[in-house]
């Protein structure tokens, strides 16, 4: 598979694992309550991708965590409070998951600019678009309107993310409960860190 189809697939499986969340969603949902919203995370984000190019893979990454074990609500970003026992330490996450920072510094941009409004989880599903396209992948139109989860679980990450331990079966099953196929596995698991390196060294 080259790189133009690689990263054709990320897309599309992003797309698949976005549809759970797609209702009432718009493409031009912050038009006229953030009109800069969208250019105020590409800037961050490149910035970002700019210091340290390993950071596009790395923010990708931390969407697909996202979105694949409640959808895509933010709920990744969330730390240990009362009522929540945060994904970031989990198995799959813990010293893995990586590009909380950046996340954060797009989210202060863009409170600068409209306080309030724009929610992590939108920021990060477009910082996950605007990565891929900073280091010469695609780009894709990320639907918005998403609202933040106020709950994380520990638990829900390890039984929902495929383990680096788990074997061919187990992977396949656990991308199987997603909607996504063999091909789809393939291409989170491996294919697009190989492609991202292309561009990184």
């Amino acid at each position: 598979m080259n790189s133009g189809n690689i990263y054709a697939a990320v897309a599309a499986i992003f797309s698949l694992l976005m549809i759970s969340c797609q209702a009432q969603l718009s493409s031009t949902f912050y038009d006229s309550t953030c009109p800069n919203a969208l250019s105020t995370i590409r800037t961050s984000i490149r910035r970002a991708v700019s210091s340290e190019r390993r950071m596009a893979a790395s923010l990708i990454r931390l969407h697909f965590h996202d979105c694949f074990v409640q959808g895509c609500d933010a709920s990744i970003l969330l730390d240990d409070a009362p009522g929540i026992t945060s994904e970031k330490t989990a198995g799959p996450n813990d010293n893995s998951a990586r590009g909380y920072e950046v996340i954060d510094s797009a989210k202060s941009a863009v409170e600068n600019i409209c306080p309030g409004v724009v929610s992590c989880a939108d920021i990060l599903a477009v910082a996950a678009r605007d990565a891929s396209a900073a280091v010469g992948g695609p780009s894709w139109t990320v639907k918005l309107g998403r609202r933040d989860s106020t709950m994380a679980t520990r638990s829900l990450v390890e039984s929902n993310l495929p383990d680096a331990r788990d074997d061919l079966r187990t992977l396949i099953s656990t991308f199987s409960r997603k909607g996504l196929n063999e091909r789809d596995m393939v291409v989170l698991s491996g294919k697009l860190y190989s492609c991202f390196l292309k561009y990184m060294y």
